[in-house]
C-alpha cells in the first residue's frame, strides 16, 4: 500500500474543518449534524472520524484556530519596531484577522464563526478550558507591550499592564460582535474611533 503522505493527511484535516465551520456558520453548532459535516465535504464517515472523534472535537479544533489566529494577527502587528499605538496595532489586528475569506466564508461569517464558539464555552467545559487557557496567554502578550509603552513614557504608571491589555482585547471583540451582527465594521472605523478617543484634551473636562 502506497504511504500517504503528511501534505496529504494536512491537506484532508483541513478540508474537513473548512467544511465543519460552514456548516456552523450556516445553521450553528446545535444545528449541525455530523451527517450535515459529511455531505458538506464529500466524505465517508471513516474518513472524517480518522481526524475528529466527532461534532464537540471539530468545534474545539475550530474554537483553538480562532484563538490562535488573533494572537498570530497581534505578534505579527505589535513585531514591527517601534511599537505601534493602539489605534494602529487594533486597526492592524484586525485587517490580519479579516483581510480575505477564512474557512472558504466571507468575513462576516467567520465574524459569527467565533462569536458563536465564545458561547458555545458557556455550556462546554472543554471548550472554556481551551479558550481560558489561550485568553490567559493573549493576555499576558498583549500586557508586555503595555510595559514597553509605559517603559516609553507614554502610558501613566498607575494603570496596571493587564488592565490595558484586557480593554484592547475587548476593543478587537467588540469589532468582531459588531461585524458578526451588523456587518457594516470596517477595520478603519475602529482604528479611527480609538484615534479620536486618545486625541481627547482631557484637561478640558477634568
Amino acid at each position: 500500500m502506497a504511504r500517504v503522505s503528511q501534505a496529504h493527511l494536512d491537506a484532508r484535516r483541513r478540508q474537513i474543518l473548512d467544511g465543519a465551520a460552514r456548516c456552523f456558520a450556516r445553521n450553528g453548532f446545535h444545528g449541525t449534524s455530523m451527517q450535515d459535516v459529511l455531505h458538506e465535504v464529500g466524505l465517508s464517515a471513516g474518513a472524517v472520524y480518522r481526524y475528529f472523534t466527532g461534532k464537540d472535537d471539530l468545534i474545539a479544533a475550530i474554537a483553538g484556530e480562532a484563538v490562535g489566529s488573533v494572537r498570530q494577527a497581534f505578534e505579527e502587528a505589535a513585531r514591527v519596531g517601534p511599537p505601534p499605538a493602539p489605534d494602529v496595532l487594533i486597526g492592524r489586528v484586525t485587517r490580519t484577522l479579516f483581510s480575505g475569506e477564512t474557512h472558504g466564508m466571507d468575513r462576516r461569517a467567520y465574524a459569527g464563526l467565533i462569536v458563536q464558539v465564545w458561547s458555545e464555552t458557556l455550556r462546554s467545559e472543554r471548550l472554556a478550558a481551551t479558550l481560558d487557557e489561550a485568553y490567559g496567554g493573549l493576555r499576558l502578550a498583549w500586557a508586555e507591550l503595555v510595559e514597553v509603552y509605559r517603559e516609553a513614557g507614554v502610558l501613566a504608571a498607575d494603570v496596571p499592564s493587564d488592565h490595558v491589555a484586557r480593554t484592547l482585547i475587548a476593543t478587537a471583540q467588540g469589532f468582531i460582535v459588531q461585524l458578526a451582527m451588523f456587518g457594516d465594521a470596517a477595520p478603519e472605523v475602529l482604528e479611527n474611533g480609538l484615534r479620536g478617543l486618545m486625541s481627547m484634551d482631557l484637561q478640558k473636562i477634568s
